[in-house]
């Protein structure tokens, strides 16, 4: 079989020239194994501890307390979506902040329809 792009070079080699091979190593050496790391089944350990805060090898996970010793603040943090800006108070930190996040995203946005 003729090669049409090099005529001067046989076919048989063109065509294993993109093949790797499969003991070959990466320029950084060999790839590191994923650690599976095990789900925790036991319903009893998953009501009262908190599952994967023990970062030592000895030890346990830290094990909930009741509501009442949690402080109350902790109870009133927002967990959904930041307020709409209208809704934020113009004199605090906050809302600067966020003013100024907006108005990047928007200057990115025109930036990339401008064509050079």
């Amino acid at each position: 079989m003729d090669c049409l792009v090099y005529p001067s070079i046989p076919y048989h080699i063109l065509a294993g020239l993109g093949s790797k091979k499969a003991g070959k190593l990466g320029k950084l050496g060999p790839v590191a194994e994923k650690i599976v790391l095990p789900v925790e089944t036991d319903t009893e350990k998953l009501v009262n501890y908190v599952c994967g805060s023990n970062i030592l090898k000895q030890g346990q996970d830290v094990q909930l307390k009741p509501d009442s010793e949690y402080p109350d603040w902790l109870w009133s943090l927002r967990l959904t979506k930041p307020p709409p800006l209208e809704e934020m108070d113009p004199n605090s930190i906050q809302y600067w902040r966020r003013l100024r996040k907006l108005n990047n995203q928007r200057q990115s946005r025109l930036m990339k329809l401008r064509k050079y």
